[in-house]
């Protein structure tokens, strides 16, 4: 299974490395550095890199890249789910998952990996069984093992380990009982000059806070499940209820969780929430050209599109732009040839633009291809595949909970072409 994990900065320098069974040289990270040379972006490295004795698994989060080392044939997928796993686990842990953060609490690091592994094979992943097992840091805590030289590691096993839902620790309780829910959409796009939608996909996750006493069993129903396509389960969902009646029914984790992740992938299905106009011309004979872009809101329900920023490559032949937006603020680096534009709100009674000229060089022909846009925003309070809850009940205590749902659209990927 696996063997070992480098962990691996944006500047190619491997500050982390664990081994589970035997010690894999770090000299196997070059097929990795050659793959990141080659890809020209750090999300552009193939998730699998061949070797002639090993297989590289990687995923890149946080601007850290986890980069798995396996002797045998083993489901890829298996690999990167766990590789997820432990970023989310890192995250959950110190609040933040990065290089600093790790090296700060590297003992925690290693034995929280130790216990998420058992010679190479999944062990604990939950994160309620690792928090029994590995207490999280705290200043306090740190404090009192530098001076005691004690550590992390808790006294006794899990009590969900054995226990038929080994998510869940028992003897919870909670003076304030609440679950909350986000559902969390993120819509990758692209559009052609013309407005036309080339491609739109939603992916969706169902993210839980759920903080209830003693041992409370959830169903959760929609007003439209059909919408959900390619579903992905926490291990607490009841598969066969869904199956028959469209319900997810479970027993929560205790804390933060990822309830499902679904795909909209029909074309038909996805709204696409803004529009770009774009004015940008070069001409064969002037050193000047004409760039003018008006953001607007389309199909939002009435909800406000906050948090816009755009972001163009221009040609190389451009060495300077003279813009002037009506909102926000932009910049131009001349070097990297990127504009970007922080919109902020939109205010569909005054569209926020940015119109302007773009200084050539003199003498060299017009750029082939117009720049694209790229497109970042948020929309609160909406579900832009149209998903909404229907009703939260628990069934199996007495108490009555404070309950909670909360929508977010963001951009993923989303391209507009001029």
């Amino acid at each position: 299974m696996i063997h070992s994990l480098f962990l691996i900065n944006s500047s190619g320098d491997i500050f982390l490395e664990k081994h589970w069974k035997s010690v894999v040289s770090r000299s196997v990270c070059d097929y990795f550095f050659e793959a990141q040379e080659r890809a020209t972006e750090a999300e552009n490295v193939p998730p699998v890199i061949p070797t002639p004795h090993h297989y590289l698994l990687s995923v890149y989060r946080h601007k850290i890249f986890f980069v798995a080392v396996i002797q045998t044939e083993v489901p890829p997928l298996f690999v990167i789910e766990f590789l997820h796993r432990v970023v989310d686990t890192f995250q959950d842990y110190f609040g933040v998952c990065s290089e600093p953060m790790i090296k700060d609490n590297v003992v925690v690091v290693y034995e929280v990996l130790e216990e998420m592994l058992d010679n190479g094979f999944p062990l604990a992943t939950e994160s309620n069984i690792l928090k029994e097992l590995i207490k999280p840091p705290t200043i306090l805590r740190t404090v009192v093992n530098t001076i005691t030289g004690s550590t992390n590691v808790g006294n006794q096993l899990p009590t969900g380990q054995l226990s038929v839902v080994p998510w869940r620790r028992t003897g919870v309780k909670y003076t304030n009982n609440e679950a909350y829910f986000d559902v969390i959409e993120e819509i990758d796009a692209i559009i052609d000059k013309s407005g036309s939608t080339i491609t739109a996909e939603i992916q969706g996750v169902i993210d839980a806070c759920v903080k209830l006493t003693g041992m409370p069993d959830l169903t959760l129903s929609f007003m439209n499940p059909r919408l959900l396509d390619d579903v992905s389960f926490h291990p607490c969902v009841r598969f066969k209820r869904w199956e028959s009646e469209r319900i997810l029914s479970f027993i929560p984790p205790d804390g933060n969780f990822r309830l499902l992740s679904y795909h909209v992938s029909a074309q038909n299905l996805v709204a696409i929430p803004v529009y770009v106009k774009h004015n940008i011309s070069f001409r064969d004979s002037s050193s000047l050209g004409r760039f003018e872009i008006t953001v607007g809101p389309k199909q939002t329900m009435g909800k406000t599109i906050e948090g816009v920023i755009i972001l163009s490559q221009m040609p190389r032949g451009v060495l300077n732009m003279s813009l002037t937006p009506s909102q926000g603020t932009h910049t131009f680096d001349p070097v990297t040839k990127m504009l970007s534009w922080d919109v902020g709100k939109i205010n569909p009674q005054k569209l926020p633009s940015l119109k302007g000229t773009m200084s050539l060089q003199a003498g060299a022909s017009k750029p082939d291809e117009n720049p694209t846009i790229n497109l970042q925003f948020k929309i609160q309070q909406l579900a832009i595949s149209g998903l909404k809850v229907n009703r939260l009940d628990m069934y199996g205590e007495k108490y009555k909970p404070f309950k909670g749902i909360k929508y977010m659209t963001k951009a993923g990927k989303f391209q507009v072409r001029t």
